[in-house]
């Protein structure tokens, strides 16, 4: 009979994520009752005076979850003990706007409840609730993370995909962490607002072939206009495009439109609409908002509990830059 119980258990936990069962939709409901005004307040300040705050902040986010979950670890600054995740050549064009919307919230609710939320509570909730204030879909998010004991910037590498990949390898990325093509194509969504640094896709404009100066995915005068604008990026790194020049603040559908014309900025983006495994997806979001919205905050959803850290797994930091 417990021969039988313990096998029964095992099985059970192959199904039950015991991290994610303690998480609830409430968690802040006693021990900080001011938890949603305060993430509200804060970020609607950030967004009115940077109004880059709400991509920038879901990128943060992104690049967060996929490198060893949604634990905070990507705030923690580099000391000259211990390299960091945010100082991971892929993290080094992360704006600094998402990390100073985190820092505002953290302090404001230390002042309100002290010691109580996580930065990566807090980072989760920014991230949603920036992207609905700009247009994009309400999702819930569980809450009760704590944050992790553990961030290096070794560990960052090959974990999140690169706008150069091919696009067989960024689905392997999503594949290694458990989302679909689906899930990979909905999230990609998100480069409806935000920019892009020139440098990311300077190859496809610039001497791209003895027979051209850029990539032919691209319309001829949107790669022209972008080698008009990029002219100077490698004496000014921080040059930048929107990603989605058509409503570059709005969180719509319009980056799917924008791929079958030409307008994609990124070789990951001509490669989403090329690629016969997720131009069908591209194709069906492009046409219909609704099903890109519901898509999208259905993988958020699942983004925003992976791998996350309770209990003695994590801590609640003091600061968000410092593990305690």
């Amino acid at each position: 009979m417990t021969l039988l119980l313990i096998l029964f258990l095992t099985c059970l936990s192959l199904f039950f994520n015991p991290s994610q069962s303690q998480l609830t939709l409430d968690y802040y409901k006693h021990s900080c009752p001011t938890f949603e005004q305060t993430i509200q307040q804060t970020i609607t300040n950030k967004q009115i005076t940077s109004p880059s705050t709400a991509a920038a902040t879901l990128r943060l986010f992104f690049h967060d979850c996929l490198v060893d979950g949604c634990d905070g670890s990507i705030l923690v600054s580099s000391t000259p003990f211990n390299s960091a995740e945010r100082d991971a050549d892929i993290n080094l064009s992360l704006p600094g706007d998402a990390f100073d919307v985190v820092v505002r919230a953290k302090t404001a609710l230390e002042l309100a409840c002290p010691d109580t939320v996580s930065c990566a509570d807090i980072l989760a909730v920014a991230a949603r609730d920036l992207v609905t204030m700009v247009g994009g879909p309400y999702y819930n998010v569980l809450l009760g993370r704590k944050d992790g004991l553990v961030s290096k910037s070794n560990y960052v590498e090959g974990k999140l995909p690169r706008p150069t990949m091919p696009m067989s390898q960024i689905i392997n990325i999503f594949k290694s962490n458990g989302f679909s093509i689906q899930e990979m194509v909905a999230l990609s969504g998100a480069h409806t607002i935000g920019f892009s640094h020139c440098k990311e896709f300077s190859t496809g404009i610039y001497n791209f072939s003895k027979v051209s100066q850029y990539d032919r995915e691209y319309n001829p005068r949107f790669a022209q206009g972008l080698q008009q604008a990029c002219k100077d990026f490698t004496m000014n790194p921080t040059l930048s495009v929107f990603n989605d020049i058509m409503t570059p603040n709005k969180f719509d559908n319009m980056y799917f439109q924008n791929l079958p014309k030409g307008l994609g900025l990124l070789k990951s983006d001509h490669g989403m609409y090329s690629d016969p495994r997720t131009r069908p997806l591209v194709e069906l979001y492009a046409a219909d908002q609704n099903k890109f919205f519901a898509a999208f905050a259905k993988a958020m959803e699942k983004l925003s509990v992976y791998k996350v850290k309770t209990g003695r797994q994590g801590e609640i930091r003091h600061r968000c830059d410092a593990i305690n």
